[in-house]
């Protein structure tokens, strides 16, 4: 996978909970997780505004709508851009001059081998120039780089985000949430000039912390130009189960994506159209991350601390600690729901305890205690309403600060009851 984007991870949280939630799967979902070719999470367009519908399985949980953010080819990175990048950390404001022809695959490859360590070999290179679009296809190397101590995959992309996006949703900078990726560790520092680097200490499958590792660096500049630099210790992506270390540290992956010598890549960087801003519609279905938080958080017994918070557009996490111990609280918010969940409101296949029931409204009401759909020894409680106008509300919470990391209290700390009275709060729609 290219440093597009690691795709389960930034990322967003949709997605490293799309990849692990059940069907059925829209055809919307399908297009948006497979293709971003990778962080981008890079789903297809430019601005994604169409909602990406949860998914109920057999446990109830469900997918989160608005745009994802995450690692990974195909994704968001294809933005549009209104003139061309600076250096990193620098910024000219001189007038835009015409882009350069673009850089070559080879003098990409030429370059990131240029800015390794010496004593070491180089493999399997590749690179790929960057092409107008739409979509835009932004540049990219990537090769095996080889010691007595082993070898390490490493891949390069510098991308233009799109300026009239907010940054954290788009592109691969930002620490990830805990609930997410719970095993990461992950900086966050800004550089004179306005630039902001990030650094983090992942694994390839980001439900485990054990086994191939993956460090990666993200410098976005002042000027809204991205560089991800990404290594896999032992080789290519899940090429290995192998815990070590990967040959190049921290510090020598900061090094490669601050060097001048990509200056000539980013002053070639392709522009894009403007994409129409989404409509009064589309964005009129979509509750506001404030909102959620709102709701959400004055439901929550006051004894207790909240941090972690992570909200969007239709969904919201948090960790809740009431003193005995971390707990992981979700929402969720969709509308139009019904056509999708048509027979999956019930308890047929759903694994742990569940009841289903509908109320005299017709709103139907399904409560679920069992295990982790993600692994690990942690409980999932959880309620899922489904209104007769098709809103939906999925309220979930974990004995654990993340479903796949390690238990932090018996059980979760919100009953069953208090599930079920914020899943049915119509605050979440409207006041």
């Amino acid at each position: 996978m290219s440093v597009d984007k690691d795709f389960e991870t930034r990322v967003t949280r949709a997605m490293s909970r799309a990849t692990s939630e059940f069907p059925p799967h829209s055809a919307d979902l399908v297009q948006r997780s497979v293709a971003r070719g990778r962080r981008m999470r890079l789903f297809a367009a430019a601005r994604v505004t169409a909602v990406a519908v949860a998914v109920v399985t057999a446990g109830g949980t469900l997918m989160t709508t608005g745009a994802l953010g995450g690692h990974g080819a195909g994704s968001r990175d294809q933005v549009r851009a209104d003139a061309p990048g600076n250096a990193p950390g620098r910024s000219t404001g001189r007038q835009p001059s015409p882009s350069p022809a673009p850089v070559s695959g080879e003098e990409m490859v030429r370059t990131l081998k240029n800015l390794l360590p010496a004593g070491g070999t180089v493999s399997a290179a590749s690179g790929r120039a960057s092409e107008a679009g739409p979509p835009v296809v932004w540049p990219m190397a990537k090769l095996t780089y080889s010691t007595a101590k082993g070898s390490s995959s490493v891949d390069l992309t510098v991308s233009r985000l799109d300026p009239d996006t907010p940054r954290d949703q788009q592109g691969n900078a930002g620490c990830l949430p805990v609930e997410v990726r719970p095993h990461d560790k992950c900086t966050t520092e800004k550089l004179p000039g306005g630039a902001v680097l990030n650094t983090t200490k992942s694994f390839t499958y980001p439900s485990s912390d054990t086994g191939q590792k993956r460090w990666y660096v993200v410098l976005t500049t002042a000027a809204g130009v991205q560089l991800t630099v990404q290594e896999f210790g032992g080789g290519d992506e899940k090429g290995t189960s192998d815990g070590a270390d990967p040959l190049l540290s921290l510090s020598e992956l900061t090094s490669i994506v601050r060097s001048p010598a990509w200056d000539r890549t980013i002053s070639a960087l392709p522009t894009q159209q403007r994409t129409p801003s989404a409509t009064p519609s589309a964005t009129g279905t979509r509750v506001s991350g404030a909102r959620m938080t709102r709701v959400l958080t004055s439901h929550l017994p006051p004894a207790g601390t909240v941090s972690d918070l992570n909200a969007g557009d239709g969904l919201v996490q948090l960790v809740y600690d009431d003193g005995h111990g971390k707990n992981m609280v979700e929402a969720d918010a969709q509308y139009d729901m019904t056509p999708l969940l048509a027979g999956h409101m019930g308890c047929a296949d759903v694994s742990g305890h569940c009841e289903a029931t509908t109320l005299a409204d017709g709103t139907q009401v399904k409560k679920v205690q069992g295990p982790s759909e993600k692994g690990g020894a942690a409980r999932v409680w959880l309620v899922d309403v489904l209104y007769p106008d098709g809103r939906r509300v999925v309220v979930r919470e974990a004995n654990s600060y993340a479903e796949s990391a390690p238990v932090t209290r018996p059980r979760p700390a919100l009953s069953m009851a208090r599930l079920r009275s914020i899943a049915l709060d119509r605050t979440f729609f409207t006041d």
